[in-house]
């Protein structure tokens, strides 16, 4: 079967790979001159399954109000007069409750902890390497209130037999020795042990290389303009380089996806969350981080990717505008600077920001449309990375007519109706 890839993000990439690894003629359009040039450049670098949760939940709404008017603010809403973005928030905040919390986190866990595992069968098939580690999460609380309120996740952890360690400041530095020297500033931790680091952007480079000599071929600097359907399926996809056909078609543009839908009548409620990351050369390699550290009240991560530090965050609605604005960058330099004040030089740090594509129920809309030869692969908002190798094979069973080894029916656009 021939088969064409919209996007070659970590998404799409991977997405390439394993159809080819199945023995499908595979072609990926993308509007960048190489991989993994938009979202997937300079993530968090987190693989973190155990951390896959949805932004919307029970006290929410209070929190962000609370977010606003942070000097350091996690959260920047933009006033546009955009009824997409309004659509989004609404049923963001009809799900800001316990039971919709509950239902969208058992549907992300599963997704990510089989991307995890295929990762790992990856690495150790193809010996494919990108700065990754896998010596676990850590989420750190400045507060006895943000320690106290860990229960429900806990729960959901033990639920899916996640491995986690709640830990007091002697025992997050031990795993982290770096922050003995900023300790005061934490009540305790939760560590995710099973969870790994690595560079997205290298990764995604490399398995494009691996997927060309299967085959693969990567059609860059081209410009996808519109899809052609008829008789209930895609008949070809309309590019600056004349109309494209195959058998199937895989949408995985992230936050472009929406639009690329609504032509041939339909809707999904991804959005584009923009965040924000800086890379900061190491100085001290023993006042750097060893893996992630997870500033709760900050919302931003903290990364080591081989000699650089990775600090990606914040949340900033502001439609598909990719204006680098300096507060958000004072809050990243503020955070890495706070827990590791000799780690890396921030003078010498790249900015660089991009747009996560967020679904309200925080859970990745995977599989198929009602255009027979369409599967969507999108709204995975902060998990791309951590749900690509997982998505990657479910899209390519669902080609190959094979039932995917997890449950992903709850996965589907059509939880959101007609």
């Amino acid at each position: 079967m021939k088969v064409l890839v919209l996007g070659s993000g970590v998404i799409g990439t991977s997405i390439a790979y394993e159809l080819a690894r199945d023995g499908h003629e595979v072609e990926v359009v993308d509007r960048q001159s190489g991989p993994a040039l938009e979202t997937s450049f300079a993530n968090a670098g987190e693989v973190s399954p155990g951390y896959s949760s949805p932004w919307a939940g029970p006290g929410v709404p209070l929190k962000a109000i609370k977010w606003m008017l942070m000097s350091h603010s996690p959260l920047v809403i933009w006033p546009l007069l955009d009824p997409a973005m309004w659509r989004w928030g609404l049923a963001m905040l009809d799900n800001c409750n316990a039971r919709a919390y509950a239902v969208n986190k058992s549907r992300m866990v599963p997704i990510a902890e089989y991307s995890r595992d295929r990762l790992k069968l990856l690495r150790a098939e193809t010996g494919i390497s990108y700065d990754d580690r896998a010596q676990g999460t850590l989420q750190l609380f400045r507060t006895q209130k943000q320690l106290d309120g860990i229960g429900g996740d806990v729960e959901i952890l033990k639920q899916y037999s996640v491995p986690y360690e709640v830990l007091d400041r002697e025992g997050f530095c031990k795993v982290e020795p770096a922050l003995a020297r900023t300790q005061h500033k934490f009540v305790g931790a939760l560590r995710l042990p099973g969870d790994e680091t690595g560079d997205c952007f290298l990764f995604t480079n490399r398995l494009a290389e691996m997927a060309k000599a299967k085959g693969v071929r990567f059609r860059f600097d081209t410009r996808i303009e519109s899809l052609q359907s008829g008789g209930g399926a895609v008949t070809g996809v309309f590019t600056d380089a004349g109309l494209l056909r195959a058998d199937a078609y895989v949408l995985a543009l992230g936050s472009y996806t929406p639009l690329m839908l609504k032509p041939v009548g339909l809707q999904i409620p991804v959005y584009p969350v923009k965040g924000y990351s800086i890379t900061v050369p190491i100085t001290d390699p023993a006042g750097a981080p060893e893996s992630t550290i997870m500033d709760e009240t900050h919302k931003v991560a903290v990364t080591r990717l081989g000699d650089r530090i990775r600090v990606g965050g914040t949340a900033e609605l502001a439609g598909y505008s990719l204006a680098l604005r300096e507060p958000r960058r004072a809050t990243l330099e503020h955070v890495v600077t706070d827990l590791f004040p000799d780690g890396g030089d921030v003078a010498k740090a790249t900015f660089w920001c991009g747009l996560r594509p967020m679904t309200p129920d925080g859970t990745p809309i995977v599989g198929p449309t009602p255009l027979r030869n369409l599967l969507l692969a999108t709204g995975h908002g902060t998990l791309g990375w951590t749900m690509a190798a997982g998505t990657a094979r479910v899209v390519a069973d669902m080609l190959g007519g094979h039932e995917p080894a997890i449950d992903v029916s709850a996965l589907g656009m059509s939880r959101y109706g007609s």
